[in-house]
Protein backbone atom coordinates (compact mmCIF):
# COMPACT_ATOMS: atom_id res chain seq x y z
CA UNK A 1 0.00 0.00 0.00
CA UNK A 2 1.43 3.44 -1.09
CA UNK A 3 1.34 5.90 1.23
CA UNK A 4 1.63 9.63 1.12
CA UNK A 5 4.97 11.26 0.69
CA UNK A 6 6.40 12.41 3.80
CA UNK A 7 8.94 14.85 3.69
CA UNK A 8 11.74 15.35 6.68
CA UNK A 9 14.03 18.40 7.03
CA UNK A 10 17.16 18.15 5.70
CA UNK A 11 20.26 20.59 7.78
CA UNK A 12 23.63 20.20 7.27
CA UNK A 13 23.99 21.44 10.93
CA UNK A 14 25.57 18.77 12.25
CA UNK A 15 25.86 20.19 15.77
CA UNK A 16 22.49 20.10 16.65
CA UNK A 17 21.48 16.04 17.86
CA UNK A 18 19.64 13.94 15.20
CA UNK A 19 16.08 14.27 16.54
CA UNK A 20 16.05 18.18 16.68
CA UNK A 21 15.78 20.03 13.16
CA UNK A 22 15.25 23.60 12.29
CA UNK A 23 15.94 25.47 8.94
CA UNK A 24 15.40 28.84 7.83
CA UNK A 25 16.16 29.87 3.99
CA UNK A 26 15.26 32.69 2.54
CA UNK A 27 12.81 32.26 -0.54
CA UNK A 28 14.95 33.74 -2.84
CA UNK A 29 17.94 31.18 -2.31
CA UNK A 30 14.89 28.57 -2.75
CA UNK A 31 13.99 29.73 -6.19
CA UNK A 32 17.44 30.58 -7.67
CA UNK A 33 15.58 32.13 -10.40
CA UNK A 34 13.09 29.79 -11.38
CA UNK A 35 9.64 28.80 -10.30
CA UNK A 36 8.84 26.06 -8.00
CA UNK A 37 6.38 22.87 -8.10
CA UNK A 38 5.67 20.95 -5.05
CA UNK A 39 2.83 17.72 -5.83
CA UNK A 40 1.19 16.85 -3.06
CA UNK A 41 3.00 15.98 0.10
CA UNK A 42 3.26 15.72 3.82
CA UNK A 43 5.61 16.69 6.15
CA UNK A 44 6.69 15.44 10.16
CA UNK A 45 7.52 18.84 10.86
CA UNK A 46 6.23 22.81 10.95
CA UNK A 47 6.40 24.66 8.21
CA UNK A 48 6.25 28.17 7.99
CA UNK A 49 6.00 30.21 4.83
CA UNK A 50 6.11 34.18 4.91
CA UNK A 51 5.72 35.35 1.46
CA UNK A 52 6.90 39.43 1.01
CA UNK A 53 6.18 39.29 -2.60
CA UNK A 54 5.06 37.14 -4.57
CA UNK A 55 2.73 34.87 -6.77
CA UNK A 56 1.58 31.46 -7.09
CA UNK A 57 -0.94 28.89 -5.46
CA UNK A 58 -0.99 26.99 -2.23
CA UNK A 59 -3.45 23.99 -1.69
CA UNK A 60 -3.35 22.93 2.14
CA UNK A 61 -5.82 20.08 2.55
CA UNK A 62 -7.82 20.65 -0.38
CA UNK A 63 -8.47 23.99 0.33
CA UNK A 64 -6.55 26.55 -2.59
CA UNK A 65 -5.27 29.63 -1.31
CA UNK A 66 -3.72 32.49 -4.01
CA UNK A 67 -0.20 33.60 -3.19
CA UNK A 68 0.21 37.25 -2.55
CA UNK A 69 2.03 39.51 -1.11
CA UNK A 70 2.25 39.64 2.64
CA UNK A 71 1.15 36.58 3.60
CA UNK A 72 2.01 33.58 5.89
CA UNK A 73 1.75 29.80 5.34
CA UNK A 74 1.21 27.89 8.58
CA UNK A 75 1.55 24.15 8.19
CA UNK A 76 1.54 21.57 11.20
CA UNK A 77 2.52 17.99 10.63
CA UNK A 78 0.89 15.72 8.61
CA UNK A 79 -1.46 18.03 6.70
CA UNK A 80 -1.01 17.41 3.23
CA UNK A 81 -0.16 20.55 0.43
CA UNK A 82 0.73 21.17 -2.88
CA UNK A 83 2.56 24.71 -3.48
CA UNK A 84 3.18 26.83 -6.99
CA UNK A 85 5.42 29.16 -6.33
CA UNK A 86 6.81 31.78 -9.14
CA UNK A 87 10.04 33.11 -9.95
CA UNK A 88 10.83 36.62 -7.63
CA UNK A 89 9.23 35.86 -4.83
CA UNK A 90 10.43 37.01 -1.58
CA UNK A 91 10.07 36.13 2.13
CA UNK A 92 11.36 33.03 4.25
CA UNK A 93 10.63 29.26 4.92
CA UNK A 94 11.18 28.06 8.14
CA UNK A 95 11.08 24.07 9.10
CA UNK A 96 11.09 23.25 12.83
CA UNK A 97 10.11 19.81 14.66
CA UNK A 98 9.33 19.29 17.78
CA UNK A 99 12.07 18.22 19.17
CA UNK A 100 14.19 21.50 18.36
CA UNK A 101 10.89 23.62 19.49
CA UNK A 102 8.89 21.83 22.22
CA UNK A 103 7.42 24.60 24.82
CA UNK A 104 7.25 23.51 28.18
CA UNK A 105 5.27 26.61 29.15
CA UNK A 106 1.38 25.86 29.04
CA UNK A 107 0.50 29.15 26.96
CA UNK A 108 3.75 28.96 25.00
CA UNK A 109 1.88 25.41 24.00
CA UNK A 110 -1.15 27.13 23.35
CA UNK A 111 -0.02 29.66 21.43
CA UNK A 112 1.62 27.26 18.70
CA UNK A 113 -1.61 25.41 18.65
CA UNK A 114 -3.66 28.68 17.68
CA UNK A 115 -0.65 29.60 15.33
CA UNK A 116 -0.26 26.59 13.79
CA UNK A 117 -4.23 26.31 13.25
CA UNK A 118 -3.79 29.41 10.95
CA UNK A 119 -2.82 27.83 7.27
CA UNK A 120 -3.20 31.08 6.10
CA UNK A 121 -2.86 34.94 6.66
CA UNK A 122 -2.68 37.90 5.12
CA UNK A 123 -1.26 40.40 7.29
CA UNK A 124 -1.46 44.77 6.99
CA UNK A 125 2.27 45.88 5.78
CA UNK A 126 3.30 46.99 9.03
CA UNK A 127 2.38 43.85 10.72
CA UNK A 128 3.53 41.80 8.63
CA UNK A 129 6.90 43.65 8.56
CA UNK A 130 7.65 42.89 12.24
CA UNK A 131 7.12 38.99 12.12
CA UNK A 132 9.87 39.76 9.05
CA UNK A 133 12.26 41.49 11.02
CA UNK A 134 11.86 38.18 13.55
CA UNK A 135 12.12 35.99 10.61
CA UNK A 136 15.32 38.22 9.67
CA UNK A 137 16.95 37.67 13.20
CA UNK A 138 16.30 34.07 12.94
CA UNK A 139 18.03 33.61 9.37
CA UNK A 140 21.02 35.32 10.65
CA UNK A 141 21.67 33.19 13.89
CA UNK A 142 21.12 30.46 11.66
CA UNK A 143 23.77 31.29 9.08
CA UNK A 144 26.47 32.68 12.01
CA UNK A 145 25.87 29.84 14.50
CA UNK A 146 27.32 31.58 17.49
CA UNK A 147 27.42 30.30 20.83
CA UNK A 148 23.52 30.10 22.16
CA UNK A 149 22.23 30.66 18.62
CA UNK A 150 19.68 27.68 18.85
CA UNK A 151 18.15 29.54 22.24
CA UNK A 152 18.04 32.57 20.34
CA UNK A 153 16.37 30.95 17.51
CA UNK A 154 13.75 29.09 19.90
CA UNK A 155 12.85 32.94 22.02
CA UNK A 156 12.32 34.34 18.45
CA UNK A 157 9.79 31.72 17.52
CA UNK A 158 8.23 32.49 21.30
CA UNK A 159 8.01 36.14 19.61
CA UNK A 160 6.75 35.10 16.33
CA UNK A 161 4.43 32.72 17.93
CA UNK A 162 2.83 35.98 19.91
CA UNK A 163 3.40 38.05 17.23
CA UNK A 164 1.29 35.76 14.96
CA UNK A 165 -1.59 35.34 16.73
CA UNK A 166 -2.03 38.30 18.28
CA UNK A 167 -1.72 40.01 14.85
CA UNK A 168 -3.56 38.02 12.02
CA UNK A 169 -7.05 36.87 11.84
CA UNK A 170 -8.03 33.60 11.13
CA UNK A 171 -10.02 33.52 8.37
CA UNK A 172 -12.25 30.16 8.98
CA UNK A 173 -12.35 31.84 12.77
CA UNK A 174 -15.95 31.31 13.95
CA UNK A 175 -16.84 34.07 16.53
CA UNK A 176 -17.69 33.00 19.63
CA UNK A 177 -18.01 33.57 23.34
CA UNK A 178 -15.81 30.42 24.47
CA UNK A 179 -13.50 30.83 27.47
CA UNK A 180 -10.12 30.58 27.78
CA UNK A 181 -11.05 26.63 29.52
CA UNK A 182 -13.12 26.13 26.46
CA UNK A 183 -10.92 27.29 23.65
CA UNK A 184 -7.81 24.84 25.53
CA UNK A 185 -10.01 21.85 26.07
CA UNK A 186 -11.50 22.44 21.82
CA UNK A 187 -7.80 22.30 20.92
CA UNK A 188 -7.36 19.66 23.02
CA UNK A 189 -10.02 17.35 21.36
CA UNK A 190 -8.86 18.65 18.04
CA UNK A 191 -5.32 17.57 18.08
CA UNK A 192 -6.50 14.09 19.97
CA UNK A 193 -8.52 13.80 16.97
CA UNK A 194 -6.15 14.35 14.79
CA UNK A 195 -3.39 11.77 16.16
CA UNK A 196 -6.21 9.06 16.61
CA UNK A 197 -8.62 9.29 13.94
CA UNK A 198 -7.37 5.30 12.20
CA UNK A 199 -8.56 4.09 15.39
CA UNK A 200 -10.94 6.47 17.41
CA UNK A 201 -13.90 6.92 15.43
CA UNK A 202 -16.84 7.98 18.55
CA UNK A 203 -17.26 10.35 20.61
CA UNK A 204 -16.69 8.50 23.97
CA UNK A 205 -13.75 7.39 23.00
CA UNK A 206 -12.55 10.72 23.17
CA UNK A 207 -14.48 11.69 26.46
CA UNK A 208 -11.98 8.83 28.32
CA UNK A 209 -9.10 10.44 27.10
CA UNK A 210 -10.13 13.82 27.93
CA UNK A 211 -11.83 12.41 31.53
CA UNK A 212 -15.27 14.68 29.97
CA UNK A 213 -18.64 13.42 29.65
CA UNK A 214 -20.40 13.53 25.98
CA UNK A 215 -22.40 16.10 26.95
CA UNK A 216 -19.40 18.28 28.37
CA UNK A 217 -17.68 17.58 25.27
CA UNK A 218 -20.40 18.41 22.91
CA UNK A 219 -20.55 21.67 24.69
CA UNK A 220 -17.16 22.51 24.32
CA UNK A 221 -16.63 22.22 20.40
CA UNK A 222 -20.19 23.97 20.31
CA UNK A 223 -19.31 27.11 22.57
CA UNK A 224 -15.94 26.83 20.41
CA UNK A 225 -16.61 26.15 16.84
CA UNK A 226 -20.58 25.98 16.82
CA UNK A 227 -20.25 21.93 15.84
CA UNK A 228 -20.91 18.82 17.80
CA UNK A 229 -17.90 16.49 18.46
CA UNK A 230 -19.33 13.94 16.09
CA UNK A 231 -18.96 16.70 13.42
CA UNK A 232 -15.61 17.52 13.79
CA UNK A 233 -14.99 13.49 13.86
CA UNK A 234 -16.80 13.03 10.59
CA UNK A 235 -14.98 16.01 9.39
CA UNK A 236 -11.20 14.34 10.05
CA UNK A 237 -12.30 10.83 8.25
CA UNK A 238 -13.18 12.61 5.28
CA UNK A 239 -9.87 14.90 5.22
CA UNK A 240 -7.84 12.24 5.59
CA UNK A 241 -9.81 10.00 3.04
CA UNK A 242 -9.50 12.71 1.11
CA UNK A 243 -5.74 12.93 1.68
CA UNK A 244 -4.88 9.19 0.49
CA UNK A 245 -7.63 9.69 -2.61
CA UNK A 246 -5.54 12.28 -4.18
CA UNK A 247 -1.98 11.85 -2.68
CA UNK A 248 -1.83 7.89 -3.41
CA UNK A 249 -2.96 5.29 -6.33
CA UNK A 250 -4.08 3.14 -3.62
CA UNK A 251 -7.29 1.31 -4.20
CA UNK A 252 -10.41 2.66 -2.13
CA UNK A 253 -10.38 -0.88 -0.28
CA UNK A 254 -6.56 0.03 0.91
CA UNK A 255 -8.04 3.55 1.65
CA UNK A 256 -10.87 2.46 4.41
CA UNK A 257 -8.19 -0.13 5.75
CA UNK A 258 -5.82 2.69 6.42
CA UNK A 259 -8.41 4.65 8.29
CA UNK A 260 -9.71 1.50 10.25
CA UNK A 261 -12.47 0.38 8.30
CA UNK A 262 -12.88 -3.47 8.27
CA UNK A 263 -15.88 -2.61 6.28
CA UNK A 264 -14.56 -0.87 3.03
CA UNK A 265 -18.51 -0.67 1.69
CA UNK A 266 -19.48 1.54 5.02
CA UNK A 267 -16.64 3.60 4.27
CA UNK A 268 -18.11 4.35 0.77
CA UNK A 269 -21.46 4.98 1.93
CA UNK A 270 -20.13 6.77 4.94
CA UNK A 271 -18.09 8.95 2.44
CA UNK A 272 -20.88 9.57 -0.16
CA UNK A 273 -22.88 10.20 2.70
CA UNK A 274 -20.73 13.21 3.38
CA UNK A 275 -19.17 14.52 -0.07
CA UNK A 276 -21.98 13.52 -2.55
CA UNK A 277 -19.94 11.24 -4.68
CA UNK A 278 -18.20 7.99 -3.97
CA UNK A 279 -14.62 7.81 -3.31
CA UNK A 280 -13.86 6.65 -6.57
CA UNK A 281 -15.86 9.65 -8.31
CA UNK A 282 -14.10 12.31 -6.42
CA UNK A 283 -10.54 10.61 -7.46
CA UNK A 284 -11.80 11.14 -11.04
CA UNK A 285 -13.07 14.17 -10.61
CA UNK A 286 -9.70 16.06 -9.32
CA UNK A 287 -7.18 13.98 -11.25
Amino acid sequence: MKKIPVRQINTSHHELPSSERFKIRSVEDILAGKDLVHDLHRHDFYFILAIQKGNGHHDIDFTSYKVTDHTIFFLRPGQVHQLELKSGSTGFLVEFNTGFYHPREHLAGQRLRKASNKNYCKLQVTRFNKLMNILTTMLQEYNYREDGYQDIIRASLDIFFIEFVRESPNPKTVKTTANPYTQERYEEFQALVEKHIATHKQVSQYCILMNLSPYQLNEITKSSIGKTASDLINEQIILEAKRYLLATNNQVKEIADQLGYEDYSYFIRFFKKHIGQSPEAFRQHFT
